[in-house]
């Protein structure tokens, strides 16, 4: 057998052993990184298109799927001063989004790109279609209260933060925005959900710097004292570009999962994400993979079969490459 042979043999065998590790009554649970529903995903969805079609089969066999909400999504408001992008998607939008996502990430810094008026908006047009939110609310207490997922016996809380620019989009006590990324508060509301009863704990940051391809030193700390404090894995987005993942503990870290539903972006590495597909139970994280998702010109995210990406096992302290189906 040639070299090349015994590696995609290897991989394959790999890729069995992790499936059948994982149980059948697992939880299957996406997250998904960017998702910017303006410009040319917003202009597709006028056309009468969808940019979620072709993972419509892979969102719709998890029983929950999770994403970041990259724009507001409102009629009104003003755009935000001092950025180069700022981003509003039509409540026409949401159609699309329904049944394919359950929840979506409110912190990011474009949530906050028109105003707090289209940001009380969104969450207003969020609810009349029936997706929860996480990350942000209408005040400081609300942006920090966990997303709850309650499925097949879990109890999973699913936080989100930013610590990104601009900061001005942070809610306040009496005032709506997102939740900022501090760590001691970080680490403290990690710490509540598992006092409140929450059988796991899943932190989605939107942390890291754009273009960077791996993750710096400030990621790599913040996100081990996460695990320290009770996190059963760590997730990433904000940098427009994937940023590998590592194990800790025998817990995943995804750095950053990139772009997911995106256009406008001139350079290969921001126009493939991956969407992570995870299996779960009361000891964690069973199985974990991440699968390839190359955008075309309208930001419209298509599998990518063949393609080598990171799996593995839940307590495994290795990375495997797994093959896209």
């Amino acid at each position: 057998m040639s070299r090349r042979g015994h590696r995609l043999l290897t991989l394959l065998l790999g890729l069995f052993l992790s499936l059948a590790h994982a149980r059948a009554d697992d939880l299957t649970l996406i997250l998904a990184g960017d998702i910017m529903l303006d410009d040319g995903p917003g202009r597709l969805i006028e056309r009468g298109g969808d940019p979620f079609a072709p993972f419509a089969d892979i969102l719709q066999a998890a029983d929950y799927r999770i994403g970041n909400l990259e724009c507001p999504v409102a009629e009104g408001g003003k755009p935000a001063d001092n950025k180069i992008f700022s981003f509003r998607a039509k409540p026409a939008v949401l159609s699309r989004l329904q049944g394919r996502f359950d929840a979506v990430s409110l912190a990011n810094n474009h949530s906050g790109d028109y105003g707090q008026s289209a940001f009380v908006d969104t969450m207003g047009h969020l609810d009349r279609a029936g997706i929860a939110y996480f990350g942000g609310g209408h005040n400081l207490s609300e942006a920090h209260r966990p997303l709850w997922i309650n499925r097949k016996g879990l109890k999973i809380a699913v936080l989100g933060y930013n610590e990104y620019k601009p900061r001005h989009f942070e809610a306040g006590a009496n005032w709506p925005g997102i939740a900022w990324s501090e760590d001691d508060q970080v680490i403290d509301d990690i710490r509540a959900a598992k006092a409140a009863g929450a059988d796991l704990v899943i932190p989605f940051m939107h942390w890291g710097w754009e273009k960077e391809s791996t993750p710096d030193e400030r990621q790599r700390s913040l996100a081990r004292r996460m695990i320290d404090a009770g996190a059963a894995l760590v997730v990433g987005g904000h940098p427009h570009v994937t940023q590998g993942a590592e194990i800790y503990r025998g817990k995943p870290i995804i750095y950053s999962l990139g772009n997911f539903v995106f256009d406008g972006f001139d350079y290969p590495a921001a126009q493939r994400g991956w969407l992570l597909r995870l299996k779960l139970n009361r000891s964690g994280v069973s199985f974990w993979e991440t699968l390839a998702a190359q955008m075309d010109d309208d930001g419209t995210p298509h599998p990518v079969s063949g393609a080598v990406t990171p799996c593995g096992t839940g307590g495994s302290e290795q990375i495997s490459a797994c093959i896209n189906p």
